[in-house]
Parts: C-alpha cells; sequence; structure tokens
C-alpha cells in the first residue's frame, strides 16, 4: 500500500527550504564518489584540524570523568571564560546568569527565535544573510523582511534602510559580521548609527551573530552591543566552530539580557539540554589559553582572499568584492545570466552553480540562499593549490558561455 507522506508531513517541514549549502556539499560528494576529481569550495569549514592544545585539553577532560550530563546552559568552568572573553575582546560585561552555552551557534539562534518570536512578529534581516537565518524564522511563525545591499554598497545596508523597514510588528533584527556569505565587516560608525536607530525602539531585540570574529581582515572586532543605545537589547551569539577550527564540537554561547538567557535555557532543556562536558572544558582553554594558533588560520585566511580575489577579477564579466573577514567571497556573475553552453542556458546563479559542479567540478553555492540573486558564494577555506586550481577551471568553464 502506497502511503501519502506528503499527508503525514507537518506543513512546517514541507514548506521549509533545505539548507543550500549542505545540499550542495552533498551534491559534491556524490559527484565525487562516481570517481570524479571536486573541489568543494561550498562548505562553511575551515580546512585546519583544532589546534593540539584544545585537543589535549578535552582528552585529559575525558580521563578527569567529565562524561557526564552537563547543567543546561553550560559548565560554570566555561561560562567564566566566555565572560572573560566578551570582556577582554568585546567590551561587553555579563553575569554568569546572562551566558548561555548551547550546541553551536546555530542552535543559540534557534534558540532565541523560539524564545521571543509569536505569529507574525516581523525579524529584519540584513542581506546577504546565512541561509538558516530566514527557515528559523519562518518555523516559529514569525515573518522575515529582508533587506537588500549590493555589491556597489560592499553588501551592507545603512542604519537608514534599516529605519524605514522597522514597523509595529518588528521584533528584532538579525545580522553578522563578519558576514557569511559576503566576508563584509560593518565598522564602528556604521554599527553605531544602527545602534542609535533601534536604541529609539527599546522593544525591537538585536540578534548579533559574530562567529566569524577571529577570521577579521581590518583589525579590532566591533559588537554592537558595546553601544550604550542598545546594550539592553542586544544579545550577542558566538562560537568556537569559526576561530577554533572546531565545527565537530558543536560549541556555541550567547551573552544577552537576564530574561533572553533565561528563556533560551528554558528552551534548550526541552530540547537538547546541556552541550558536551569534556567538550565545554576544552573550549574553555581554547578562550583563556594561546590564541596564536587562531591569529595564524586568520593570517593563512587573508592571505588566500587576496590570492582568489585576484584571480576571481581576472574572469570577464565577474564582479568581485573585497572581503574583510571571514572565509568567503561573493561576486556579481550576472553578466553571464542569459549565455549557454551546448547543454544549458544560464538563467540565474542557480543554473550557474550547477553548471560549474557539472562543467568544472567546483562546487560553489548559488547566491539566491542567501538573499543575493545575482552572486554565487565560493570559500577559501581550502589549500592554495585546491583554490588556484578550482578558479582556473571557472576560468575555463565561463568561456565555454556564449
Amino acid at each position: 500500500m502506497l502511503i501519502d507522506v506528503n499527508a503525514i508531513l507537518s506543513d512546517r517541514v514541507l514548506t521549509m527550504e533545505e539548507s543550500a549549502t549542505l545540499k550542495m556539499a552533498q551534491l559534491a560528494r556524490d559527484l565525487a564518489a562516481k570517481g570524479h576529481k571536486v573541489i568543494n569550495l561550498s562548505i562553511g569549514e575551515p580546512d585546519f584540524d583544532t589546534p593540539e592544545h584544545i585537543k589535549e585539553a578535552a582528552k585529559k577532560a575525558l580521563d578527569q570523568g567529565f562524561t557526564k550530563y552537563t547543567p543546561v546552559p553550560g559548565l560554570v568552568e566555561l561560562k567564566k571564560a566566555i565572560q572573560m572573553k566578551f570582556k577582554r575582546d568585546n567590551d561587553l560585561d555579563f553575569e554568569l546568569n546572562q551566558i548561555v552555552v548551547s550546541n553551536g551557534a546555530k542552535q543559540t539562534i534557534s534558540n532565541i527565535c523560539h524564545a521571543i518570536l509569536n505569529e507574525g512578529d516581523e525579524v529584519i534581516i540584513l542581506a546577504p544573510y546565512w541561509v538558516s537565518y530566514s527557515e528559523m524564522v519562518k518555523m516559529v511563525g514569525g515573518v522575515p523582511v529582508i533587506l537588500k545591499a549590493g555589491i556597489e554598497t560592499d553588501f551592507k545596508v545603512t542604519a537608514q534602510e534599516v529605519e524605514e523597514a522597522i514597523t509595529n510588528r518588528t521584533k528584532a533584527v538579525l545580522f553578522s559580521s563578519p558576514c557569511n556569505p559576503t566576508g563584509s565587516v560593518y565598522d564602528y560608525e556604521e554599527l553605531k548609527e544602527i545602534a542609535e536607530v533601534i536604541g529609539q525602539h527599546p522593544h525591537i531585540q538585536i540578534i548579533s551573530d559574530e562567529i566569524y570574529e577571529y577570521i577579521n581582515f581590518t583589525g579590532k572586532h566591533v559588537s554592537i552591543g558595546a553601544f550604550d543605545a542598545v546594550k539592553e537589547q542586544t544579545t550577542t551569539v558566538n562560537g568556537f566552530s569559526k576561530g577554533f577550527a572546531m565545527t565537530g564540537w558543536r560549541l556555541g554561547y550567547m551573552g544577552g539580557p537576564k530574561w533572553m538567557a533565561d528563556a533560551c535555557s528554558k528552551i534548550q532543556g526541552q530540547v537538547t539540554s546541556g552541550a558536551t562536558a569534556f567538550g565545554q572544558v576544552a573550549a574553555a582553554h581554547a578562550l583563556t589559553s594561546d590564541l596564536t594558533p587562531t591569529y595564524k588560520m586568520c593570517e593563512a585566511f587573508q592571505k588566500r582572499r587576496d590570492l582568489v580575489r585576484d584571480l576571481l577579477s581576472q574572469i570577464p564579466g565577474f564582479k568581485v568584492n573585497n572581503p574583510q573577514g571571514a572565509f568567503y567571497i561573493f561576486p556579481d556573475v550576472s553578466a553571464y545570466f542569459g549565455k549557454s553552453s551546448a547543454e544549458m542556458t544560464i538563467q540565474n546563479a542557480d543554473d550557474l552553480s550547477e553548471y560549474l559542479l557539472a562543467e568544472a567540478h567546483v562546487a560553489v553555492v548559488s547566491g539566491s540562499a542567501f538573499g543575493a540573486e545575482d552572486c554565487i558564494r565560493l570559500s577559501f577555506a581550502a589549500s592554495e593549490e585546491e583554490l588556484k586550481d578550482a578558479i582556473s577551471r571557472i576560468a575555463n568553464a565561463m568561456k565555454s558561455l556564449k
């Protein structure tokens, strides 16, 4: 007997978009399994291993018996390290009861959405944005309000645009800096102006995703929560995946108003409970020990940024940005829309991404997944040799489009 699965699955699942980055990564793996040499520039994962001293701290924690359940909002040892880090790096002062550790920054943002959004509440999302933002908002009945910025403004939205988007339904503003997918970084003055706008609306919360903080090529990172105008309205989200190459450890955290921390802990207690015990001990060591490996990773990413930017700029029709952080570049490829190969016509960035995977065996992600239909995202979290090979393949593939 055939079962109508769609009649069983929830509307929430049926209307949810699959993560475009994870989808493209899987397509790349499928093609590689067929024997093709695929260069995967689709996934947001450092190609470095977790620094040795952090792994050793986890091993030691295991030997010491950190194998049991932890408090839902995190081990005190880690929360103290996070408290210190917020003060040291971000000029943010939090009590321990304002900090919640989670199973990744992604869970933290989901917790916040569940904590504050009711059906029909609007969340202003600064675009281009990370693929999961809009789906997280919609999952709990919220309405994403997308503010788009193009390459001509370095993909950055202005304070005036934020002000014009605010309605009586606006509950939050959500963004990342350094930004995934563009690598753009909001500077002090830009964040100050946005803070002054939102500070005039005390009911609006800021969700500031700063997961790429340590991969910043501009100098000192600026946290919007440090501005007096919005100190009580901002929840700062961070984690260990990017700056410490700890993607598989699944450890994130937030600092914000106590009521927000209480709500997120309450939600997490019903979903996953606390994060892994020995991982938290190692994460505390990561924040309080030598950051030299993190700084060296940043230096390597900046060198690769320069390489990728210069090579992509040589491809006719590519408009290339100059990322100031993270490990992505986000070229505008709209000059190729309407052009054709022997097998297909490129109508949009989705088509171009599929074409590059099939023709060049290079996996990238369409900008449509990030709210920017004219662009594609390439990760430069790969070796210089792979990056040179990948961009050479891309350039040759573009020559075949007429």
